[in-house]
């Protein structure tokens, strides 16, 4: 067990309500998170998401809301019914948020976050991928494949099965499989289908473990992008051939009914199916032939019997919930997390002992419209970035659950090891600017003329006053703070900054159509894909040219110089060559503005209540295994090693 010693007298604490939670029983009979969310991804969808809805909704903790909350989680236990005994049920907070409506890794609107987020750490409890990704350490681990391998011309990659794979009837996982999991996607166009087909020529099953997967080519020859075809191994869903013959027939081939098919009675790989489905707990049970208990493989399998998810209200339910026991393990961003064992003495912990607490590797930024009089000028833009306190967005909007910009200083890359190991700091250093820094921005604008002539406050561009909206989403509270920062930030240096804190759905428009002044929204996380993906997120004309982007450059930035380093790095494999490019787009990201971060954040919240289940991955237990809630990428590790607490 991991737990130092203020936890563990935690423990002795709640012992008693450990021993009646084990009597009993616990069951019953995201926003939304989607199987293809494109925030979280660098896919050019342009599908509605729901990844970043689960963890930033209705974030408002205050007491009146937590005892609302407490209230109702305590009606909600109590109405629930009772199949999932506590002490072989494993419970989430944070990832479903009603009544699963399918179970169909082809839908565009699915909100099956329970089972289903098939990203760069995919959730692998039901169906599985390929390759699981570790973010610890960057790298590729078995799952349905034994191993993967390029031709030396980098225009196929080859991938070797598990022999000892199989599906929930028996039947053996097979190349054919892979192919035609591929090929229905394209069919259908799905949005998996849409996207991997620009960089995916064709699936070649050569024998029944091996698949040979057949980059598309450029005018050179060479394979228009390696990345993303190696990020099929990760991202996407292995469905069985017969199964999905068997929904073609039902639905006629028609796409659109193939694409809403339910799949309720599908065919899976996973270690777990579903069992319960209601409004108010979503429950899947183990497969106790599961596959995964090879000795190839895990060798056993996972210890829960069930992994429920209660459908909360909103986080604060969430967290209450977890604070009574009635949560294993919380992915809610929870505001001075260190509180509930500091303060309140719960056994509860998170991947870290001390702030941030979690392992940060996105960046929510803001992204200015370059389209825009007034922010169509790079001094506007460095100026109100130069502006903003940062300090502050981290200490009260993040309430210190980020590291600061004056430990990891900006770049076009997150705060861990294997993305900053790819830019020379020293070369870009002359380009940070302080935290705060009003005097240097007022500085700024004033050398590049840009001042305020008739007296109002207010500086102007060509005769009109520089005046702007800055949004995100109404109820993610801790974006909204940030947001109001950004915009007292204005306030000191001439410029007029009014916060907009539309419904989801009218900044989802806003923001995909650029028809926005300032938005937030985050970088892409850990993947086999990055850092390339975060240079994408903040560069890429492709996807500005899209029209309903959800995957970066929000504000139609352009640059040449930006977009040729993004064509070449994808087969360029010299490291330090990379580290030139990867440096050089963190100089014009500086240097142009065209997105600033605001802090850094985990992927993934993780918080784990000990008062049921023990053995939890921790950053210092020397195992390996993400923080990923026990449940996406090599994450699933976890539920093979976790214990009851006796």
């Amino acid at each position: 067990m991991k737990k130092n010693l203020r936890k563990v007298m935690s423990l002795l604490c709640v012992s008693a309500m450990t021993l009646s939670m084990l009597a009993g029983c616990g069951g019953g009979s995201d926003t939304t998170t989607t199987t293809e969310a494109p925030a979280a991804t660098e896919e050019a969808s342009t599908e509605a998401p729901a990844a970043e809805e689960t963890t930033e909704a209705a974030e408002e903790t205050t007491e009146e809301t937590t005892e609302e909350a407490a209230e109702e989680t305590t009606e909600t236990a109590s109405s629930d019914a009772d199949s999932t005994p506590r002490n072989e049920t494993l419970y989430e907070a944070g990832q479903q948020w009603g009544t699963i409506n399918d179970w169909n890794p082809m839908s565009a609107n699915s909100n099956n976050g329970l089972a289903m987020a098939a990203n760069e750490q995919s959730r692998v409890l039901v169906y599985e991928t390929l390759f699981m990704f570790n973010s610890l350490d960057g790298n590729l681990y078995p799952l349905l494949g034994t191993e993967y391998s390029w031709d030396d011309a980098q225009t196929e990659l080859t991938v070797k099965l598990n022999p000892d794979a199989k599906w929930s009837d028996g039947t053996q996982v097979t190349a054919e499989d892979v192919k035609y999991t591929y090929d229905t996607h394209v069919k259908y166009q799905s949005s998996t289908g849409a996207d991997y087909s620009t960089y995916i020529d064709s699936f070649e099953a050569v024998d029944d473990g091996t698949v040979v997967i057949k980059a598309k080519l450029g005018d050179d020859g060479k394979a228009v992008n390696p990345l993303k075809v190696t990020a099929f191994l990760n991202n996407v869903y292995i469905m069985q051939k017969a199964y999905l013959q068997t929904v073609e027939e039902r639905n006629g081939e028609d796409a659109d009914a193939v694409k809403q098919d339910t799949m309720e009675d599908m065919v899976h790989s996973g270690p777990y199916a579903p069992y319960i489905s209601n409004d108010q707990k979503a429950v899947i049970i183990r497969d106790d032939n599961y596959w995964g208990q090879a000795p190839s493989m895990w060798g056993k399998l996972p210890v829960p019997k069930y992994i429920a998810h209660t459908i909360y209200k909103d986080n604060a339910a969430g967290q209450v919930a977890l604070s009574q026991g009635e949560v294993d393990v919380c992915q809610q961003f929870i505001t001075d997390v260190q509180n509930l064992w500091l303060e309140d003495g719960l056994p509860i912990s998170t991947w870290l002992d001390d702030a941030p607490y979690g392992a940060c590797e996105v960046m929510p930024s803001m992204f200015f419209n370059v389209e825009r009089p007034g922010l169509d000028k790079k001094e506007v833009r460095r100026a109100i970035a130069m502006a903003v306190d940062y300090e502050q967005i981290i200490a009260s909007a993040m309430s210190g659950q980020s590291p600061t910009f004056a430990d990891y200083p900006r770049s076009v890359v997150g705060p861990t090891d294997g993305e900053r190991k790819y830019v020379d700091f020293d070369a870009i250093a002359d380009l940070q600017w302080d935290n705060a820094d009003v005097d240097g921005a007022n500085a700024l604008l004033d050398e590049a003329g840009i001042v305020d002539t008739d007296g109002d406050g207010i500086r102007e561009v060509d005769g009109t006053n520089l005046s702007f909206k800055a949004e995100c989403p109404t109820g993610w509270s801790d974006w909204n703070a940030s947001m109001e920062i950004v915009a007292a930030a204005g306030e000191k240096i001439g410029i007029d900054i009014q916060t907009y804190f539309p419904e989801a759905s009218s900044f989802y428009d806003d923001m995909t159509t650029c028809n926005f002044d300032i938005c937030m929204w985050s970088t892409p996380g850990a993947g086999v894909m990055n850092p390339y993906s975060k240079g994408m997120f903040y560069f890429s004309e492709e996807y500005a040219k899209l029209p309903s982007n959800w995957s970066g450059n929000f504000g139609h930035y352009m640059n040449d110089d930006a977009e040729a380093i993004l064509e070449a790095i994808p087969t360029e494999t010299d490291e330090a060559k990379l580290k030139e490019y990867y440096t050089e787009l963190s100089r014009i990201l500086l240097d142009e503005c065209p997105a600033v971060a605001l802090m850094y954040r985990p992927s993934l919240f993780y918080a784990v209540n000990e008062s049921v289940w023990t053995n939890y991955p921790a950053a210092d237990d020397g195992r390996n295994i993400p923080p990923t809630d026990c449940t996406d990428g090599y994450g699933i590790a976890a539920l093979y090693d976790l214990e009851l607490v006796q």
